[in-house]
C-alpha cells in the first residue's frame, strides 16, 4: 500500500524520528497567511484553519457530529494501528467513517481526491507518502490547516503554510518468517544469498506506493547510490530477479501467513504489527533495520480542499494529532510526530515507546528535487528491473 523530522537531536534514543529541515521545508511554496483560497464548499468549517476559527473545539465537534460522516481512502486495518485509530474516532465523536479500498495506494487515494471535486464520496483527509502529498499540493487539493498541537509539530516536519504535516514514521526493514527461512537476512546484500530463492517480496509497485517507493531508495542508499542516483536501487531489484530470490507478489499479512512471501521489503511498523499479529497463527516473523539500507520517511496528513464533511475532516486530524490519536500510532509500532513533545510531558505510553526498534545514526531525507528525480528514474526503470 501505501509510503515517513528534524535533526536538532537525531534520533531520541534512536526512537524518535528527526528530519533534516530541508525535507520537508524545500518543497513548501509558502503562502503566508493571506486570504484563503477558494474552498470546496463555503461553509464555515470548510473556511477554517484552525479550531479557533470555528470558535473552539467544541465548537468544531458540534459541526462534525452535525455533518456525522468521514470519507477516508486507502486506510488498511493494519496499517501503523489505524484499525484501532478508525474505530477510537467513531466510538469518541459517534461518526461514521467510511474508509474506501483499504488495501489501496497513495496514488489511488491522491486520485480520488483530484477526481470527484464536488462529489458526496470526495475523500475528506488524505494520508499520503511524500512525494504523493507534494502532489496533492501542487494539484491545488490541499487546503491549510493548524492542529491543536501545531506548535509542537517540528518545524521540519510540516508545511509553513500548513498545507500539510508528518504524522507518523518509520524506517525500512527486512521481515523474515524465521521457521521457514533458517537464517534471517539483516542486510540487503543478504538478500542475494541463493538460499534465498523465490522468498523476498515488497508490499506493492514502487510507482503507486510510498513503501515500495522507498525500499528502492534504501536498496540504492546499500549498494553505492544515493538521493541523487536511486538507479543502483533499481540494479539491486535486477539482479535480485535474476538471481530467482524477488517474487512479483505483493506481500499483505495474508500472503507471509500463507507462506507465499516469507521475506518482505517494507516498514518497520507494519514488519513489527504483522509479526503481533501473526505469533498466534504460529508464525514466527523477525524484523532487521537493515544497517547497510538505512531509510526512513513519514506519511502525512492534510485536508482535501473540496472535503464533503470539512468539520469533520478537521476533527480527525485534531484527533489524530492528540495524545490519543499519536499514542495508538505508537502502539501500532510507528513513530509519531510528536512524540518527543510527548515524552517530555509524559503524556507518552512508555511501554509502546520502548517496543521500537534502535536504529543508530541520524536519519536524512530526499529534497522534494532529488524525490521527483528519483520518481521519475523508478517510474521508467522498474518494469524493466524486474520483468
Amino acid at each position: 500500500m501505501k509510503a515517513h523530522h528534524h535533526s536538532r537531536r537525531g534520533l531520541r534514543g534512536s526512537r524518535v524520528l528527526a528530519a533534516a529541515a530541508a525535507a520537508v521545508t524545500l518543497s513548501a511554496v509558502a503562502t503566508g497567511c493571506g486570504s484563503a483560497p477558494a474552498q470546496g464548499g463555503d461553509s464555515e468549517a470548510a473556511k477554517a484553519r484552525s479550531a479557533a476559527d470555528l470558535g473552539g473545539m467544541d465548537k468544531l465537534v458540534e459541526a462534525a457530529k452535525k455533518e456525522g460522516e468521514l470519507n477516508v481512502y486507502a486506510l488498511a486495518p493494519t496499517w501503523a494501528n489505524y484499525g484501532e485509530m478508525i474505530k477510537a474516532f467513531e466510538k469518541k465523536f459517534g461518526i461514521e467513517v467510511h474508509n474506501e479500498d483499504p488495501g489501496g495506494s497513495s496514488q489511488g487515494a491522491l486520485n480520488a481526491a483530484a477526481k470527484r471535486k464536488g462529489q458526496d464520496r470526495a475523500v475528506d483527509a488524505l494520508d499520503l507518502g511524500t512525494s504523493f502529498m507534494r502532489a496533492a499540493k501542487s494539484k491545488k487539493l490541499l487546503t491549510p490547516y493548524k492542529v491543536k498541537g501545531w506548535a509542537d509539530i517540528p518545524d521540519s516536519q510540516k508545511q509553513p503554510d500548513a498545507s500539510y504535516m508528518n504524522n507518523y514514521g518509520g524506517y525500512i526493514s527486512i521481515g523474515c518468517d524465521a521457521k521457514a527461512v533458517k537464517e534471517c537476512p539483516k542486510t540487503f546484500e543478504d538478500l542475494l544469498k541463493p538460499q534465498y530463492k523465490n522468498k523476498v517480496a515488497l508490499n506493492g509497485n514502487p510507482n503507486e506506493s510510498s513503501s515500495a517507493f522507498s525500499a528502492i531508495i534504501a536498496a540504492a542508499l546499500a549498494n553505492g547510490g544515493g538521493f541523487d542516483d536511486v538507479q543502483p536501487g533499481l540494479d539491486f531489484f535486477k539482479k535480485l530477479k535474476k538471481a530467482g530470490n524477488y517474487v512479483p507478489v505483493e506481500s499483505t499479512k495474508a500472503t507471509i501467513q500463507k507462506g507465499e512471501t516469507p521475506i518482505s521489503i517494507d516498514w518497520d511498523y507494519l514488519n513489527l504489527g504483522y509479526g503481533a499479529e501473526l505469533k498466534s497463527k504460529g508464525v514466527d516473523w523477525k524484523v532487521n533495520v537493515p544497517q547497510d539500507g538505512q531509510y526512513s520517511q513519514y506519511y502525512n496528513q492534510g485536508v482535501n480542499k473540496y472535503a464533503p464533511h470539512p468539520a469533520a475532516a478537521r476533527l480527525w486530524l485534531e484527533f489524530l494529532y492528540s495524545p490519543e490519536g499519536q499514542n495508538i500510532w505508537l502502539r501500532g509500532f510507528s513513530r509519531p510526530a510528536l512524540l518527543e513533545e510527548m515524552e517530555k510531558d509524559g503524556t507518552a505510553d512508555e511501554k509502546a515507546a520502548a517496543k521500537l526498534p534502535e536504529v543508530d545514526g541520524t536519519p536524512k531525507f530526499p529534497s522534494a528535487e532529488q524525490e521527483a528525480k528519483a520518481q521519475k528514474t523508478i517510474s521508467q526503470g522498474w518494469g524493466a528491473a524486474v520483468s
